[in-house]
């Protein structure tokens, strides 16, 4: 159900991205991030074109060390690999619209 990706991309892969992404950052057993799922989806869905991609974080995870990850679920938002916005904890959709309209 929360299908976060075992360091399944590297920080060059990232920073080499060449269309906008939104990179969250969380963990399956994460309760704040299983409370965000909804409202990030829900966001998500709206934006054609935007690849999400979730990584799951946590002690020794390099990715997420790299980005200054330190609470769940963060919300990395690039345009051409480069950070454009970033949204921590969000709640509410319309949160997560407000960090994606930083792209349009």
């Amino acid at each position: 159900m929360f299908d976060y990706a075992e360091e399944a991309f590297t920080l060059e892969q990232i920073r080499k991205l060449s269309s906008d992404a939104l990179v969250e950052f969380g963990a399956p057993w994460c309760e704040h991030c299983q409370a965000a799922s909804p409202a990030i989806k829900k966001a998500v869905t709206e934006h054609s074109g935007l690849h999400h991609i979730k990584i799951y974080d946590g002690k020794g995870k390099r990715l997420g060390r790299a980005f200054k990850v330190k609470l769940w679920p963060t919300l990395i938002l690039l345009h051409d690999g480069n950070e454009v916005g970033r949204l921590v904890r969000p709640l509410r959709s319309d949160e997560v619209r407000q960090l994606l309209s930083k792209i349009n």
